[in-house]
Parts: C-alpha cells; structure tokens; sequence
C-alpha cells in the first residue's frame, strides 16, 4: 500500500516526507495506521546513520489504530487501538522474565533496520528502505509491526498524549518504579529534565520520594520540575563544575541521596553522580559518557555503589504502559504537560525546536482529521 513516510537519508539534515510502499502483511504481523508518534533523542542519533544503517524510517513512539491482523496473529482485532514500543522476541529468558529491553536480539531487532528474517517493509522509488525500527518505524502513515511491539488501550484515551509512553516516558518513570524501586522517604537526584528526567520526577513522586532534586540548565524546564514534582532545583548554569554540583546537592542531603538518575553524556557528571550517592546508593544512566570515563572503583567499593546502565526502564510495556495510563487518568501522572503538538508535515519544524529545546516532546499528529479528543 502507498503511505508517506519521513526517510533518513545519509548527509540530510532531516528526514524527507516522501511517498513510499509498505509490504504486504505477514502472517505474524499487525498493519497499523499511525496517528501520532513522539520523537525521541535516539531518533535524532540514528538519523545521522549512528545507530543504524541508512536510509531508514525512524520513528519509535507510535501509537495508532490497527487496520488488519496477520491470519497467525491472537490477540487483537481490526480498529484496536495500540501504543507501539520496542521490539523482541518473546522467547529468550529476559522476555520471559519481563523486561524485553533486554532481549538476546533487542539491538537487531531495534537497531538493525530489517525483520528478524533481514527484509525490510519499506521501498521508495523502488530503492529498498530499512524499516522496522524498533521493530516500528513509525515516522509514517502505516506500519507493520510484530504484536509484542503492541500494547492495546482503551478506544477513548488520546494517543497522541500516549504515544511517548512507548520509549522516554517508560524509561523515565520505569528507571525509578523498577531498577531503583524507589520506597516512601527516599531520595533523588535527576540530570536532565527532559521528557525521560520528568517522568522520573513525576514517578518517584507517585513513589512517595522525600526530596527529589533536579539538575539542568534550562530554567524553564527546572520551573516545570517544580510543578511536577521536584522538591529542589539546581541550575547547573550557575554551578557548571561538579564538585559545585556536588557541594550543592550535599547541602540539601549532607549523607548523600539514595539514587542519582543521569540522562546525560557528560562524563564529569558521572564522577558528580558517584560523588552525591550515600553509602550503597545506586547511580542509573541511560546514555553513555561522550568521552573517555574511568569508574572510580575503589570509592565505588568503599562506600558500596552501584552503577546501572538501564534500557527501558527495566519495564515490561504489556504491564507498565497501562499502569501508568491509570495514573494519567487520575491526574497524578501528567506527561500531558511534556508535549507539544507538529502536524507531521511539519517533521523538520519538530526536529528542530526538539534540538534547540524549546519543547520537551515533540508529537507528531499523522493527519489532521485523525487528532485525537483532549480532555
């Protein structure tokens, strides 16, 4: 079938609008029509061919409406809605266990721009497209997807304030309700208060967290923390080196925090991490350091730290995205408050005010007549 789709092309600046051809439906597969889909950091990193091999149609926070069902396929059914997340193989011990980020074949099938079986869905022109990114590529009017990318929803919810639900704001709220498992009293501190950072913020509130202590440089960002749960903000603008971000954070704790969540690359904010921990605090990130970084592993030992690398949010979506939706319901989860709405067409002028961060997250609406109902 025809669609229009956003093709990351090697040296673009952005992706291109452009129509293209999505393959026939598989037997194991769902044919979705997309109707909104978040954009996300590591979009921005596999548009440069970083990540994956060009040209490809990004795209992995989709959420839209199933238009057919693969004849193998149990489970869902014609005008089900879905928000879509990574994909993976439903077989190996991490998918059994529940956190499928982890899958044996999770950068394959994320990453590698191809099926399991290394087709692709996509062709443009006739020029072969990778596709299934994140097992989606959901920049698009239509994608095949598998139905473990699915999670199914409630035909009244707004997708578009969903879709993000599928990558940052799992990994956010996920990194604090599962990797930390944060308890009442506890304590915080988030870098970076970008979509994944204030939805930590908004879960270790729901968690009962004591203090919960942001650090970026963007004002307004920091203010909107505020509202949203954070207990302290720290301008980092003000304090730029970290032993000042340190000395500040140790202020407001003098025994160190429970936990640091780190969604930066800074590498000295991996010592500033290490530094604000108490005895046995537990330090997460979600991205690496851009340069060279040495753990320090004989203060690490001596006070009992422990660092995670965390994909995801260590959730299962089939069981966090709901969970969380129901909270959205009850007003104590707001991510509503994170977004800001692009016609798709508009891809370029997302991309752009997403870079510069004049927005938190951007969401891209596939077609006019299929915005969703707010309220």
């Amino acid at each position: 079938m025809e669609i229009l789709a956003a093709i990351s092309r090697k040296g673009a600046a952005v992706p291109e609008l452009a129509e293209a051809t999505l393959g026939e439906l598989r037997p194991d597969e769902l044919r979705v029509r997309l109707v909104a889909c978040g954009i996300c950091h590591t979009d921005l990193h596999a548009h440069s061919g970083f990540l994956s091999p060009l040209p490809i149609v990004l795209g992995h926070e989709g959420a839209g409406v199933v238009e057919a069902v693969g004849s193998r396929v149990d489970g869902f059914a014609e005008g089900d809605h879905v928000v879509l997340s990574g994909s993976s193989c439903g077989h190996c011990r991490n998918c059994r266990q529940g956190t499928p980020s982890y899958c044996n074949e999770a950068m394959q099938r994320c990453f590698g721009g191809k099926r399991a079986d290394g087709t692709t869905a996509i062709t443009a022109a006739g020029e072969p497209i990778h596709s299934h990114f994140f097992g989606q590529s959901s920049f698009a009017t239509h994608a095949l997807v598998s139905p473990r990318t699915a999670v199914k929803v409630a035909a009244d919810l707004p997708l578009d304030v969903l879709a993000p639900m599928g990558c940052g704001v799992i990994t956010g709220a996920g990194t604090v309700l599962e990797t930390f498992a944060l308890r009442p009293g506890q304590t915080l501190v988030v870098f970076g208060v970008g979509a994944v950072g204030m939805s930590a913020v908004m879960a270790a509130r729901l968690a009962g967290a004591l203090r919960i202590i942001c650090v970026d440089t963007n004002k307004e960002r920091l203010n909107l923390a505020l509202e949203l749960g954070a207990t302290d903000i720290i301008d980092a603008t003000a304090a730029p080196a970290p032993e000042a971000l340190v000395k500040a954070v140790r202020a407001l704790e003098p025994e160190g925090v429970d936990f640091v969540f780190n969604t930066t690359s800074a590498a000295p904010l991996f010592d500033a991490m290490v530094e604000m921990l108490a005895m046995r605090g537990i330090g997460g990130y979600v991205t690496a350091p851009r340069s060279e970084w040495v753990a320090p592993l004989a203060r690490m030992l001596q006070r009992g730290i422990t660092l995670r690398g965390v994909l995801g949010g260590d959730a299962d979506p089939q069981r966090t995205i709901p969970l969380l939706i129901r909270y959205w319901r009850e007003g104590r989860f707001p991510i509503d408050r994170l977004i800001t709405r692009y016609p798709f067409e508009q891809i370029d002028e997302a991309l752009s005010d997403f870079t510069a961060g004049r927005v938190v997250k951007p969401v891209l609406l596939m077609n006019k007549q299929m915005e969703s109902i707010h309220g």
